[in-house]
């Protein structure tokens, strides 16, 4: 019976801790009107709050296209200079709540998933997304090109810092494209 106890008390504990992670940031709503069939393709990584699993890379993207059991296969990929390598990962996500929002659950690691919420999108073309991570410490600015303007630039950072993100550590990573020897990055 204390056993029975215990490990019913572990999973309890388990779902909450693993709830958790696909939470939302108390001023972060994602978007209504959602469509992953537009959202789907490649993304580039314009900013970012620091994290070790992309910590020294550049030329980053994000490359979204559909799983046999209905869910969101995900390749991020980022070129490492001090390695001299490309680094790849791959994940799948689902939606957490109707398929008609912009909030779903990634996953990189077995069971362990985090929130990916999109809480701004140009719902016209979807040509830029702003990201949210399941608490303020994940943030991210995507786009469909390589480069953006100041203009966009300021409007995601205006609002992130609404919302509560430390929009003074953001980093934005090099997505030029480079023609250097050694393995570096010749064209996005």
């Amino acid at each position: 019976m204390r056993i029975l106890l215990s490990l019913k008390a572990l999973f309890v504990l388990s779902t909450l801790v693993l709830s958790a992670c696909t939470g939302a940031p108390e001023k972060v709503t994602p978007v209504s009107g959602f469509e992953l069939d537009r959202y789907l393709g490649k993304w580039y990584e314009i900013a970012r709050l620091d994290h070790s699993f992309e910590r020294g890379l550049s030329h980053i993207s994000a490359n979204y296209s559909m799983r046999e059991d209905g869910g969101v296969r995900v390749i991020n990929q980022g070129f490492s200079a001090e390695e001299g390598e490309w680094q790849q990962a791959e994940g799948k996500a689902y939606f957490v709540e109707s398929a008609d929002q912009g909030y779903l659950k990634v996953s990189f690691f077995g069971p362990f998933y985090g929130s990916y919420i999109v809480f701004e999108l140009d719902q016209e073309n979807y040509q830029y997304a702003f990201i949210s991570g399941p608490d303020t410490d994940y943030l991210w600015l995507l786009s469909r090109t390589p480069e953006v303007s100041d203009a966009l630039k300021q409007r995601f950072i205006a609002e992130a810092a609404k919302r509560g993100f430390a929009t003074d550590e953001l980093i934005f990573p090099d997505q030029k494209a480079a023609s250097k020897p050694g393995g570096e990055p010749e064209a996005l």
